[in-house]
């Protein structure tokens, strides 16, 4: 019985196994200098002031909103088409959740809307926060989104969940040029894996100190902080100044979330050739193939190909499942969030936002990792193929 083959999956070698064993046998589990000694690389890597670790992308995006002050029935404004988790950050603080549409070739946000949706709201209902999502790995035009938000006074959290290794312009993802924080996971399916895992990133200090108290109960053991002077010399004395969170990244995922930063450019390197080799094969009338332009260099997280024509959902949905049939685990992403049961209740509808719609109705992410064999690639390009050929008939 052949494998199930997964749309993606985490690349773990040997040298990865042994610093997490002889991380297990060192004297910390957590709290330790390998989460700071991470921290420094990766901030090194993404060419960006600092970095601060996370036990998820999700605590990330929450603590990246607590950053940026945002409050109980302040606005957030991100896409339809991503994970829950890039609105629920608004949620967690009492806030309000509202959705720009995407552009349905790129899945990224569609600037225009989102300049249009800008002008045609009163100011009292700006967005304080606008999440932006590099979907698939493919960067946002952040420099663009960075002119409206000086315009209109919003800050900017770049979720860059999928995009670790991509580039825009020539500024690595994560440098925060046009964002005031950036946001990564490490979940086993992202371009490195510390099992779980996230990261923000950001180049303002206050913001640095704020995300780092966050992750740790509103706690800070640095003197220089302290609200009450007089405890200073107490080397026992800490404080909690405001309501946070243990969501610390513990000693063992951030050893091995060195050891494989360090293959971080093999890794999208085979991704991008993986990438370019589905779309040299796929050439096919009914399909659109993910576009990359000119000032950009993706970390293809996901490889998405999108079904047209008269019947495209009737064949995106035969399609689908002739996939996972034969043992392809392919997915779809997203569900637009606004079209889940909790987010109806906030009186969200079918129709209000039609590309993303159309982009869930249409879209099957395809194998895609570093270890993916050739033949496996050649199998997925042979089904699909016969399955276009039997419908042309």
């Amino acid at each position: 019985m052949s494998e199930i083959i997964p749309y993606s999956k985490q690349c773990i070698n040997k040298k990865d196994i042994e610093v997490v064993k002889n991380t297990l046998k060192s004297n910390f589990l957590t709290d330790g200098p390998i989460v700071k000694k991470f921290e420094k690389i990766f901030a090194k890597n993404v060419n960006v002031n600092y970095a601060t670790t996370f036990n998820s992308a999700t605590s990330a995006l929450h603590a990246s909103c607590h950053a940026l002050n945002f409050m109980k029935k302040d606005i957030l404004w991100t896409v339809p088409n991503t994970f829950v988790a890039s609105a629920n950050c608004a949620l967690y603080l009492n806030g309000i959740v509202d959705f720009v549409d995407i552009n349905y070739h790129s899945g990224n946000i569609d600037i225009r809307l989102l300049e249009k949706k800008l002008k045609s709201t009163k100011s009292k209902f700006f967005p304080k926060i606008l999440v932006t999502v590099d979907f698939a790995g493919l960067p946002v035009q952040q420099d663009l989104i960075w002119k409206l938000s000086k315009k209109y006074g919003f800050k900017i959290i770049e979720d860059a969940s999928h995009a670790l290794g991509a580039k825009y312009k020539n500024h690595k993802v994560g440098s925060c040029n046009w964002s005031h924080i950036t946001v990564f996971s490490f979940h086993p399916v992202k371009t490195i894996t510390t099992g779980e895992g996230g990261m923000a990133t950001t180049n303002n200090f206050f913001f640095y100190q704020k995300l780092q108290m966050f992750r740790s109960h509103g706690i800070t053991k640095n003197q220089n902080h302290f609200k009450f002077k007089s405890h200073v010399k107490k080397k026992w004395y800490y404080e909690q100044q405001f309501l946070g969170y243990n969501y610390r990244m513990n000693e063992i995922s951030a050893a091995l979330g060195i050891s494989q930063l360090k293959r971080i450019g093999i890794f999208v390197k085979k991704r991008n050739s993986i990438a370019k080799y589905y779309s040299k094969n796929l050439n096919i009338n009914n399909i659109i193939l993910p576009h990359v332009d000119n000032n950009s260099y993706s970390s293809f997280h996901l490889y998405i190909i999108k079904i047209i024509g008269k019947k495209f959902k009737k064949m995106h949905f035969d399609l689908f499942n002739l996939l996972r049939k034969n043992k392809f685990f392919v997915q779809m992403h997203y569900l637009p969030v606004h079209l889940h049961p909790f987010f109806r209740k906030k009186k969200f509808r079918p129709g209000d936002f039609p590309n993303s719609e159309k982009h869930a109705n249409s879209a099957i992410s395809l194998p895609i990792y570093p270890d993916l064999k050739k033949i496996q690639i050649d199998r997925v390009i042979k089904l699909i193929k016969l399955f276009f050929i039997k419908r042309s008939k």
